[in-house]
């Protein structure tokens, strides 16, 4: 079993979770280890789920295990803390033996070292000229630091277009959790060199894209240079990349660079499933982090974070991921964050996202990297096969066959965000959900909503269907660059709404009455071309009048809707 290690000093006089007698000789470590590394970590009494939503925002925290808060500590939250008067532990890593840089390429391309950041460049360079039948070399952004973050196209059609389900795969947003960064190069590695040989890995890349990005936070895990010696859990400018996603409920201005390129990133490529891998558990995470509620999906993503577990266990040693319901739990039921990926990806992308905790230890030690391999790579393979599963179909245009833009959605059953799209040029959609007959119902501007009844989704079994929408009004009102469309209108609970590609981004949504009375006043992140829902279920039977406006160009449009009464 991989443990954490960690040499742990305690300096408690009492317990609890607060407590004002504070040794000042501790505070004084506490400052020289943020001061010597930029950060440090530290736990406290787990006083309960209510108490950690109170928790200062900038206190940055990692995990909740065994009655205790881990949280760490850095130059721009210390003072913050130790006002706040909590009594703490703190942890002091042992590295030794854990980080070995590679002396070269080769040596880094054993899996028992850590590559230095320009031998992690060479890699993933060799991987787009020694494969480029199966993969392409691209590029989410740059880090503060003007690091690249880079990205594989993996892919069993490389050089040419087609339509097909994406599936996304990143890793170490956290710079000091290294195993998942190792387990990404090497998976990227086993594709490309058994994509042509392996029918289980062709089968994937012959009816997928997968992309993978094994270090989206270089300036974290590279800190001290280019190699890793002490690496830390933020970004250059000491954030959290993982409290920095846009949140549901709360409007948030500013975002950090990285967090600006990986969004763009997301929305070009409509990834249908995805993951994100870090260390400090081991247990797989399922949606959502921040709310009291399951999805709408939630058997399904329960099944596929049960099967990732189960696979793991039968092929590692006694004891590996086996927190929480032996290895996989539901994120608000570990503890809530606002601001993370998981649920920014699930609820605003309408995706379907993983948070996959790979390792107790946050530097996976470099003698135990090939065993993270053994123990994850099957659980791998078939965590991308779940994109090849569930009803996959197409829309298109009753009168000459032409794609459709369409949500997909299931009456009764879809809530919070958790309706799916078709592919704007391609009209192709894949949905993933648990075994059973499900209706589906389809909508897009302009058209009739048609509804498919009983399809049948099996266990490892894929549903082809094709959906020809008959028209409602003339093509022409749905694509007027100045007027955004909204249906169905009148409407009862919800409206849909497609603004032109003009409009994507941050848009301020105000809603008034006949009178002009505005009653709705908030914002959201929207992508152009491609419908979202308005819920208009508390308001009042009649006539609104809504403006989209976008927040960076100032851009504008108006439109109406008509509410039903609820008879």
């Amino acid at each position: 079993m991989i443990r954490l290690r960690a040499i742990i000093f305690f300096f408690l006089a009492l317990s609890g979770f607060s407590c004002y007698a504070q040794n000042s000789n501790k505070d004084d470590r506490l400052k020289a280890l943020v001061k010597q590394n930029s950060q440090a970590n530290i736990s406290i009494f787990w006083p309960g789920k209510a108490a950690v939503r109170e928790l200062p925002e900038n206190l940055s925290l990692r995990s909740v295990k065994d009655g205790e808060l881990y949280l760490v500590i850095t130059p721009g939250n210390i003072e913050r803390f130790l006002s706040l008067g909590y009594d703490y532990k703190i942890y002091y890593p042992d590295l030794s033996g854990s980080i070995r840089s590679a002396a070269t390429v080769k040596d880094a391309m054993q899996w028992d070292s850590y590559p230095t950041l320009p031998q992690y460049d060479s890699i993933m360079q060799s991987y787009g000229r020694d494969y480029p039948e199966l993969c392409r070399l691209d590029t989410i952004g740059t880090s503060i630091k003007g690091r690249v973050i880079y990205a594989l196209r993996i892919s069993g059609h490389t050089g040419e277009e087609r339509s097909v389900p994406r599936v996304f795969l990143t890793s170490t947003m956290h710079g000091d959790e290294t195993g998942g960064f190792i387990l990404m190069l090497r998976l990227a590695e086993y594709l490309l060199m058994n994509g042509r040989s392996d029918p289980r890995v062709s089968n994937i890349l012959q009816n997928l894209e997968v992309w993978i990005n094994p270090l989206a936070n270089p300036d974290g895990t590279y800190k001290f240079g280019d190699e890793i010696t002490a690496p830390v859990r933020d970004n250059a400018n000491g954030v959290d990349l993982n409290r920095d996603f846009p949140d549901a409920e709360i409007p948030k201005t500013m975002f950090q660079k990285e967090t600006v390129d990986m969004i763009k990133f997301l929305r070009k490529h409509d990834f249908i499933l995805s993951a994100n891998f870090h260390s400090g558990a081991e247990v797989v995470n399922y949606p959502w982090d921040r709310w009291e509620r399951y999805h709408a999906d939630n058997e399904w993503f329960y099944q596929i974070s049960r099967k990732y577990a189960d696979t793991v266990h039968a092929y590692s040693r006694p004891g590996y991921m086996d927190d929480f319901n032996n290895g996989i739990t539901n994120g608000y039921e570990w503890y809530s964050i606002r601001g993370g990926r998981q649920d920014f990806v699930t609820w605003e992308l309408q995706g379907r996202e993983l948070t996959i905790e790979l390792d107790d230890d946050f530097i996976t030690p470099v003698n135990e990297l090939h065993d993270l391999w053994e123990f994850n790579r099957r659980s791998l393979i078939g965590f991308l096969e779940n994109a090849l599963y569930g009803i996959h179909g197409i829309t298109l245009d009753s009168e000459n066959g032409e794609t459709v833009p369409a949500m997909i959605y299931i009456n009764g059953h879809d809530r919070d965000s958790s309706q799916i799209y078709s592919d704007t040029l391609s009209g192709r959609f894949t949905r993933m959900l648990s075994p059973g007959l499900w209706n589906l119902t389809f909508s897009a501007g302009g058209y009739r909503d048609t509804t498919i009844q009983d399809v049948i989704v099996t266990d490892l079994g894929r549903t082809d269907i094709e959906v020809y929408m008959k028209r409602e009004i003339n093509p022409e009102d749905s694509t007027d660059g100045n007027v955004p469309v909204i249906y169905p209108n009148p409407s009862r609970s919800s409206v849909n709404v497609l603004l032109p590609s003009k409009m994507a981004g941050k848009v301020n949504i105000r809603i008034m009455n006949h009178s002009g009375i505005k009653i709705a006043d908030f914002e959201r992140y929207v992508t152009g071309n491609r419908p979202f829902v308005l819920e208009t279920g508390s308001l009042g039977a009649g006539v609104y009048i809504v403006v989209f406006i976008n927040t960076a160009t100032r851009l504008s449009l108006t439109g109406r809707f008509v509410k039903s009464g609820d008879d």
